[in-house]
């Protein structure tokens, strides 16, 4: 029986995702992309899971695409196998639960836009992160032109896919290229503890806040009315109600999702 090339572990709320070929460093193979656009479109359909961590097998995160699948017929076969990593990365930014990224070891090309397409990103100091399309003659794919810019800005972010360099983790920190720094071995615990934190709390407030952030709303009038609209559905659902009550009783409210 063929090894699954994603693992799935549930701690609490908290959904792991790990990606497993650590033969290839988990490099991310026809198989392996399918098998976690599937996990994640049922996790996100799943009203046990309230946040979801994606990792990488043996100390790895991610070394990028398959080389050795790089083997292109035509256009037409090349945007199909992208497609399927474009779903997975609408998955992580754009689903209702939150996502975050637990990075030991590699997270390059591919594997960095899978880690920038998470909410989140812990890594450890030992960690290295790069853009390194350039030194395979592509462009920066699966969402990076769009998460790196947003995340260290224009200039740097040009620089670092231009040059396709590698950042260790304090350099990544320093830039805003990750979130949390932790010594190596800590980074899927201090993950799995971040997304208790955000299971914690309300599932409806988090699925909104994330649609409102991902469409980018260009002046404060669109904020305000956005307010007005989603606000006021969330006033009426079962989840603030459960958060008044708890409030005036004195104890941590049970969310429902609804």
């Amino acid at each position: 029986m063929t090894a699954r090339t994603v693992k799935s572990e549930m701690r609490g709320g908290v959904l792991i995702l790990t990606l497993n070929a650590p033969e290839k460093k988990n490099a991310i193979s026809t198989e392996m992309r399918t098998d976690l656009r599937d996990q994640l479109t049922q996790a996100m359909a799943n009203a046990d899971v309230r946040a979801i961590v994606l990792t990488g097998a043996a100390g790895t995160f991610c070394a990028g695409a398959d080389v050795s699948q790089m083997v292109v017929k035509d256009i037409s076969s090349a945007r199909k196998r992208l497609r399927i990593l474009h779903d997975v990365v609408r998955l992580l930014m754009t689903g209702e639960k939150p996502t975050i990224a637990a990075v030991e070891g590699h997270a390059v090309g591919a594997g960095l836009s899978l880690a920038l397409a998470c909410d989140f990103v812990v890594a450890s100091e030992t960690a290295k992160l790069g853009a390194v399309f350039a030194k395979m003659g592509l462009i920066g794919d699966c969402g990076l032109l769009w998460t790196l810019p947003q995340r260290i800005g224009q200039a740097k972010a040009r620089d670092m896919l231009f040059s396709a360099g590698i950042q260790n983790g304090s350099e990544a920190l320093a830039d805003g290229l990750i979130d949390a720094l932790v010594s190596p071995g800590e980074a899927l615990d201090v993950a799995v503890n971040k997304a208790g934190d955000y299971a914690a709390v309300a599932p409806l407030a988090i699925s909104a806040t994330k649609s409102v952030l991902n469409k980018g709303a260009s002046s404060i009038e669109d904020i305000l009315a956005i307010e007005e609209d989603v606000g006021a559905k969330l006033a009426e659902s079962a989840d603030h109600a459960e958060a008044k009550q708890a409030f005036l009783e004195k104890r941590k409210p049970v969310f429902s999702g609804k």
